[in-house]
């Protein structure tokens, strides 16, 4: 039987369980996150590779998470994506067998909401491949009586007062919700109307790690030469929606020794993404 929201359920975890992806499985999702052949081949066509986006990590994360969450009572309509972080151990393969475990870390009481840290491990026969964390924001869930956990102001990133040194924009297309979609994560209030209404949503909007992966490929591209060798880790935190149609806007600022800071904005100037720090290998 699922499990009610509260400061219990940190360290219930998943038994370790089987994750595989095939090269099409990556050249989808590097097309659901905006990649163009003209562009970015090596991503899309199998004849070169296919290299790997290092934030497709967040698949297997999704599906391991949801075996997290299913032994955990919540309303799906209520839930918001709050935080993502990725750490890459080394390049993903573009096909592998493995093995996959997910366990909750945090779980924080914000009053009207409940927020829950999912951390999920995936390694095959060489070893560990990559690691996410997700928090997810539960509208209504909270008043349970645990501890509020640190504020945005404790956990604040730094923008230089500057201009970013890369700027990279892409759009997104009409369809581009419904192609993420695909890859795994069905929540329905990316598609449909009603259910996004339900929600308390005027209409269906793009996936919080979509726009997610739309921005680590813009920082894979500035900062690591396209090369996923290169890509350490990523984290962000999800602050406003992307509808389609939308431009994606990565400003990023380069601080140095394997260290970058993000914000990702839509055409209309309301962040989207923030609080994102990148770490990658210098040439």
């Amino acid at each position: 039987m699922a499990e009610k929201i509260s400061s219990e359920l940190v360290g219930l975890q998943t038994e370790p369980f089987d994750v595989e992806w095939s090269e099409k499985d990556v050249q989808l999702y590097a097309i659901a996150v905006g990649c163009k052949p003209d562009q970015e081949l090596d991503f899309v066509y199998e004849a070169k590779g296919p290299k790997v986006l290092p934030t497709y990590s967040v698949i297997s994360g999704l599906n391991i998470m949801g075996s997290v969450m299913s032994k955990i009572q919540f309303n799906l309509a209520m839930l918001l994506h709050g935080e993502q972080k990725i750490t890459l151990h080394r390049a993903i393969p573009a096909k592998a067998k493995a093995k996959g475990q997910g366990k909750v870390v945090e779980v924080w009481d914000k009053g009207k909401a409940a927020v829950i840290g999912v951390e999920c491990t995936v390694e095959d026969d060489e070893g560990p491949l990559f690691t996410t964390h997700a928090t997810l924001f539960i509208r209504g869930a909270g008043g349970f009586g645990g501890e509020r956990g640190p504020s945005s102001e404790e956990t604040a990133v730094a923008i230089p007062d500057r201009d970013p040194d890369h700027v990279i924009e892409d759009v997104t297309r009409e369809e581009q919700a419904a192609l993420y979609r695909l890859t795994g994560d069905r929540n329905p209030i990316h598609i449909d109307p009603n259910f996004a209404k339900f929600g308390g949503f005027e209409q269906p909007f793009l996936h919080g790690l979509c726009t997610y992966g739309f921005a680590g490929r813009a920082a894979l591209h500035a900062l690591c030469g396209s090369d996923p060798e290169r890509f350490v880790s990523m984290s962000g935190r999800f602050s406003d929606q992307v509808y389609m149609g939308d431009a994606i806007i990565s400003k990023i600022w380069d601080l140095g020794n394997g260290e970058a800071v993000m914000q990702v904005e839509t055409q209309k100037g309301n962040v989207v993404l923030n609080q994102c720090q990148i770490s990658y290998k210098p040439e």
